[in-house]
């Protein structure tokens, strides 16, 4: 039953990265024709922003070295509707990559804190934004649209919990490259809905828009929903979700799963917010991808509607 809210947007858009942030983190690799199938199968289900792979190297995360194969497999995609498929390109090689395949969006991936900098990017923060500048710049150039991902915006598992005048500096700063929109990642899940709304003034306060920001929340502490709910409230309208809630990070092995994207289409289509997305389409997608890698959905929407524990 569709009980509207007062305060909430009329319609947002999920950026669905269960195909890059969810399967980057599983143990085995998935074959590229299952990855295909999966892009294919949740663009199907209406999601209109589905984030295909990543442009690292092997070495750092080989369940997508077969970037190169996989994106040229994706053009049918397009014929379902208007579906954008950004990619994540971690340096100017990766950006060369993405380019050569023609793709239209890409996304750099920064860190509000130095210790994960360290781990994930060899680099200090300042280090890696400035690695950044020239392959902002030359997406730009070239006609493409930039997300910039900013990780550990409300905890570090090395560093505890994050200032959010720290956040509030490198989002500038990664903005101020000429990203177009910004995503926060709660990396490890431990944010809650008062340190959601302190750390979106601040950004307001600094002269980031609402319109330009996303949210990525990680379902550690089982905060996710709510978390995103405060930020749709201040104004959001982007929410980075992933099918199955599959997900975690390498990188932090205490980051548990993304929000799952049907437990988010459930909690919005109760609330009457559109996200143009059919929940019982996408739930039979994510049961057959979980089929797939031989386990059942974290994703409690999903076990719901499957009658599956």
């Amino acid at each position: 039953m569709r009980v509207p809210a007062p305060g909430l947007p009329p319609r947002i858009r999920i950026h669905e990265v269960g195909a890059r942030d969810g399967l980057q983190n599983e143990k085995s690799v998935v074959p590229t024709g299952v990855k295909a199938e999966f892009v294919r199968r949740l663009a199907e289900a209406g999601l209109s922003t589905i984030e295909a792979t990543s442009f690292v190297h092997p070495k750092w995360v080989p369940q997508l070295a077969d970037a190169e194969q996989l994106f040229p497999m994706l053009g049918d995609v397009a014929d379902v509707g208007d579906v954008a498929l950004p990619v994540l390109v971690p340096n100017e090689r990766g950006l060369d990559r993405a380019l050569a395949l023609g793709a239209r969006r890409i996304a750099v991936f920064g860190s509000a804190t130095e210790t994960f900098a360290a781990r994930n990017l060899n680099r200090t923060v300042d280090e890696s934004l400035a690695m950044f500048e020239p392959v902002v710049a030359r997406a730009k150039d070239a006609g493409v649209h930039v997300r910039g991902y900013l990780s550990m915006c409300f905890g570090d598992p090395w560093e505890g919990a994050v200032p959010v005048a720290q956040v509030v500096r490198v989002a500038r700063a990664l903005m101020g490259l000429g990203c177009d929109e910004l995503s926060l990642g709660d990396t490890i899940g431990v944010a809650t809905p008062g340190h959601v709304t302190a750390l979106l003034a601040a950004l307001n306060e600094a002269g980031v828009p609402t319109g330009t920001i996303g949210v990525h929340f990680h379902d550690t502490y089982g905060q996710a929903l709510s978390n995103t709910l405060t930020a749709l409230q201040h104004g959001v309208t982007t929410v980075d979700a992933s099918a199955g809630g599959l997900g975690g990070c390498p990188y932090a092995k205490s980051a548990t799963g993304n929000l799952a994207t049907e437990d988010l289409v459930w909690m919005l289509d109760g609330l009457g917010v559109e996200t143009g997305v059919d929940l019982g389409t996408l739930t039979a997608t994510s049961v057959w991808m979980a089929e797939q890698l031989g386990r059942p959905s974290p994703s409690r929407t999903v076990r719901a509607l499957s009658h599956k524990e």
